[in-house]
């Protein structure tokens, strides 16, 4: 693995956080925290939408980076083809699953004091229109991580993260009107997905056996399913694993309430970005040194292992005790006091999650996305179960430890299971 790899991936996922910093108090000022825990939601739907290429991003990128570990690269163009097939076809029923939710009333769920119903109903319609797009970003990113073009992926996951928050903040000096705010999100997915097609191409023109003309190959689509059906179900799981809490403080408790929890763990969680940085790069690197190099993956994979628990521990302990400085100073006097304990405690869940998706990483390397997928489907019931109680009898600092007990066991079994599994 190179360490501009992790540079690049670091740079473009770090980079919207300083915007983040930026806007984020202005956006609760001109919004009030109901339109903005309203926003967050929509950044969370939206996050969600990535579910919808049905895990075929992630099986391209160990397929092609398979390929290429065994010099079979005249298949790879088979590979992008089918799967830009079938990401644009699940993209698409997704969306209009959600349209149809928004048609039939599912905006109702949100309990609001100050924000027109049919805001929230034209809004979910404007984001049912960036499923697809989403869907089809997974697929054209994953051959570029596959080819290990991070510098390409990096500057558009920039782009795209400074337009996610600076976006919003742009149309607020306009307007407060919640559908406004969420079409800038919507623009900006669809300007990501012919960017990182463009690149995709460009990497296959880059190699003279990538060169020849690309169909829709069955077999091929078979191969991927039975990888990326596993990594199906992570994704939809997953992500409401993630976005759970933030739902249910919106129905048991309110809007406004969602967004007193939101600032803590955005300011928290987004310090893994330096685990994604690395996972990522270490994911496709990985499955090429286990076709090429069989008895060195692992020594490789320990290396990152131990740096990323060392450092993780450093940047949780120096958040917890940071908090209480940074977050008055960074929203003012709007803060809720109960954020600043939201966030200390949700510093344990992060260094757990840190862990946990090196493991996640490595499963996926070997080609076993089906035990993480399952593990997945037996953590989500159990989650909501401890959940939905503590959120009732706690309000936010019980999704907080939610969380932190989720991603401790989480990262245990997957260790255990990564262990087990040749």
């Amino acid at each position: 693995m190179r360490l501009s790899h992790v540079a690049w991936n670091l740079g473009g996922l770090s980079l919207p956080l300083g915007v983040a910093a930026l806007t984020v108090p202005s956006l609760i000022a001109t919004l009030g925290h109901e339109r903005f825990g309203l926003l967050a939601l929509a950044w969370g739907l939206i996050g969600y939408a990535g579910a919808m290429d049905l895990g075929l991003g992630r099986a391209l990128t160990q397929m092609v980076a398979r390929f290429r570990g065994e010099r079979k690269l005249s298949a790879i163009p088979d590979v992008l083809m089918t799967a830009g097939r079938l990401t644009l076809g699940t993209g698409l029923v997704g969306g209009a699953l959600i349209a149809l939710i928004a048609l039939a009333g599912g905006y109702k769920w949100i309990r609001v004091a100050d924000t027109s119903p049919h805001e929230i109903l034209i809004s979910m319609i404007l984001l049912a229109v960036a499923l697809p797009a989403q869907a089809m970003s997974a697929t054209y990113r994953g051959l570029n991580e596959a080819f290990l073009n991070f510098r390409g992926v990096s500057i558009v996951r920039a782009t795209l993260g400074v337009v996610n928050f600076g976006g919003p903040y742009v149309v607020s000096l306009f307007t407060t009107q919640l559908p406004w705010l969420v079409a800038s999100l919507v623009v900006s997915r669809l300007m990501a997905l012919f960017v990182y097609r463009w690149l995709a191409l460009r990497c296959l023109q880059a190699e003279p056996e990538t060169r020849g003309h690309a169909g829709y190959s069955r077999n091929v689509a078979r191969s991927l399913f039975a990888f990326g059906r596993w990594v199906t179900v992570s994704s939809i799981i997953s992500p409401m694993l993630v976005q759970a809490d933030r739902f249910v403080i919106a129905s048991t408790v309110s809007a406004a309430a969602v967004s007193a929890y939101v600032l803590p763990y955005e300011v928290v969680v987004q310090s893994l970005i330096l685990v994604g940085a690395v996972s990522s790069v270490m994911f496709p690197g990985l499955s090429k040194i286990m076709q090429e190099a069989p008895d060195q993956w692992r020594a490789y994979f320990d290396k990152w292992l131990r740096r990323v628990m060392g450092l993780m521990l450093v940047v949780c302990l120096a958040l917890a005790a940071l908090l209480p400085v940074v977050l008055p100073l960074w929203i003012g006097s709007s803060l809720n006091a109960e954020s600043i304990a939201v966030g200390q405690v949700l510093c344990l869940g992060v260094f757990a999650n840190a862990i946990g998706a090196m493991f996640y990483a490595l499963l996926h390397a070997k080609g076993r996305a089906d035990v993480t997928a399952k593990l997945h489907a037996l953590e989500l019931p159990a989650f909501l179960a401890v959940l939905l109680p503590l959120v009732a009898e706690m309000g936010i600092l019980g999704a907080a430890w939610a969380w932190v007990g989720r991603m401790a066991v989480d990262a245990l079994a997957l260790a255990l299971l990564a262990k087990r599994i040749k």
